[in-house]
C-alpha cells in the first residue's frame, strides 16, 4: 500500500480509499445490492489487511446503516487511531444550515460508535444556506474537536473556490480535500474544479474512479444484481455509451500490454492524473486484490494521452 497526506491537513490516507455505499441494511430501499454487517465486516477487515485505512460513508446511505455496519466493523478490527473515517452531509433535512450540520455530525458520530471523525465532507452546494453559515458552522465542529478536517464534493468550481475564500477571509477552517465525480469517461472537471483544487493543494478523492465497472471489465454492462438494479449509474454513463466504448476499448488495450487488469489501468490512471485516493467500491474481497495491483503498473504519460484522446464533452453529472 502507497500513503500520503490529505491536503493540508497533515493526516495520513492511504491512496486508496474504501467507499462504504456498498454496507447496509437494503430494507432502507436505497440499493438492492447492499450488505449485511457480516459480509461488509469481511470487505473491511480485508481492506484493513490490505493497508486501507481510509473510509468513506454518507448520513444518508442506507438511512444511516452503513454508518453502523462500519462503525462496528473498525472496532472490532482495529484501534480507533489507526483509520482515517470520513463521512458526508447534506442529503438530510435542511442540507448545510448551521442548524441541520451540528444535528447531523451528532448522529454520524453515534452511528459510527466514535467521538470525532476524521474527515467531514459536504455531500454538495447548497444553494439554499448562506456559505458563511456553513463555513462557520463546519468551523465550529473543528473546535469542538468533533472533526478534525473538512471536504467538499461533486460542486462546480467557483462554487467551490468561494466556499474557500470565505473560510479564508473569516479565519475559519478550509477545506483539504475535493470527493469529485472523476473518471476516463467523465473529465469534465479537470477544465476549472481539479485546477482550483491544485492552486490550492487540495486532495483529489474522486468518486465513481472505475466509472460503475465501465472501465473496469470488457463488456459495458454485467450481469450483476448490482448492474441490474443500480439506475444512479445507469443514468450516469449509458447514455453516452457508444462514444465512450473507444475510451474502454483502450483501457482494455493497455491491459494487455501491461498484462494488467483494467481495473489496474484505470486506477494507476488515476494515479498519474494526480488523484490522492480514489474511493472504490467493493462487494467482494477480490475486488480490493485487484485494485492494490494498480500500484505495479508503470503507466506512461503516452499511454495517459492515448486513453484520453477519444474523450468528447459530457453533460455534468454530480454538480447540482
Amino acid at each position: 500500500m502507497q500513503y500520503t497526506k490529505l491536503g493540508n491537513s497533515g493526516i495520513e490516507i492511504s491512496r486508496l480509499c474504501l467507499g462504504c455505499m456498498s454496507f447496509g441494511d437494503p430494507a432502507s430501499r436505497m440499493h438492492a445490492w447492499t450488505l449485511d454487517p457480516a459480509k461488509s465486516k469481511e470487505i473491511i477487515k480485508h481492506a484493513l489487511d490490505l493497508g486501507i485505512n481510509f473510509f468513506d460513508t454518507a448520513n444518508c446511505y442506507s438511512a444511516g446503516t452503513s454508518e453502523e455496519y462500519l462503525g462496528r466493523a473498525i472496532r472490532n478490527n482495529v484501534a480507533r487511531d489507526k483509520v482515517v473515517l470520513a463521512s458526508k452531509v447534506y442529503f438530510n433535512e435542511g442540507n448545510l444550515s448551521k442548524t441541520a450540520i451540528e444535528r447531523e455530525i451528532d448522529g454520524t458520530l453515534r452511528r459510527l460508535g466514535t467521538d470525532y471523525l476524521d474527515l467531514y465532507i459536504i455531500h454538495r452546494f447548497d444553494y439554499g444556506t448562506p456559505v458563511e453559515e456553513t463555513m462557520a458552522a463546519l468551523h465550529g465542529l473543528v473546535k469542538a474537536g468533533k472533526v478534525r478536517a473538512l471536504g467538499a464534493s461533486a460542486m462546480y468550481g467557483y462554487q467551490f473556490y468561494t466556499m474557500q475564500l470565505a473560510a479564508r477571509d473569516n479565519g475559519w477552517t478550509p477545506f483539504v480535500s475535493m470527493q469529485d465525480h472523476y473518471n476516463p469517461l467523465y473529465r469534465e472537471d479537470e477544465r476549472e474544479l481539479i485546477p482550483v483544487c491544485r492552486q490550492m493543494n487540495v486532495a483529489l478523492t474522486p468518486y465513481s474512479p472505475l466509472a460503475a465497472g465501465r472501465v473496469a471489465r470488457a463488456d459495458w454492462s454485467a450481469d450483476t444484481l448490482r448492474s441490474r438494479t443500480d439506475k444512479v449509474a445507469q443514468g450516469k454513463y449509458d447514455s453516452t455509451e457508444e462514444a465512450d466504448k473507444a475510451i474502454a476499448a483502450r483501457v482494455n488495450e493497455l491491459a494487455g500490454k501491461y498484462g494488467a487488469t483494467m481495473t489496474q489501468i484505470t486506477l494507476a490512471w488515476h494515479f498519474a492524473k494526480g488523484v490522492s485516493a480514489p474511493i472504490i467500491g467493493a462487494t467482494k474481497t477480490k475486488y480490493l486484490d485487484d485494485a492494490v495491483g494498480a500500484f505495479d503498473v508503470p503507466l506512461t504519460a503516452e499511454d495517459v494521452a492515448y486513453i484520453d484522446e477519444p474523450y468528447q464533452p459530457h453533460k455534468i453529472v454530480g454538480a447540482l
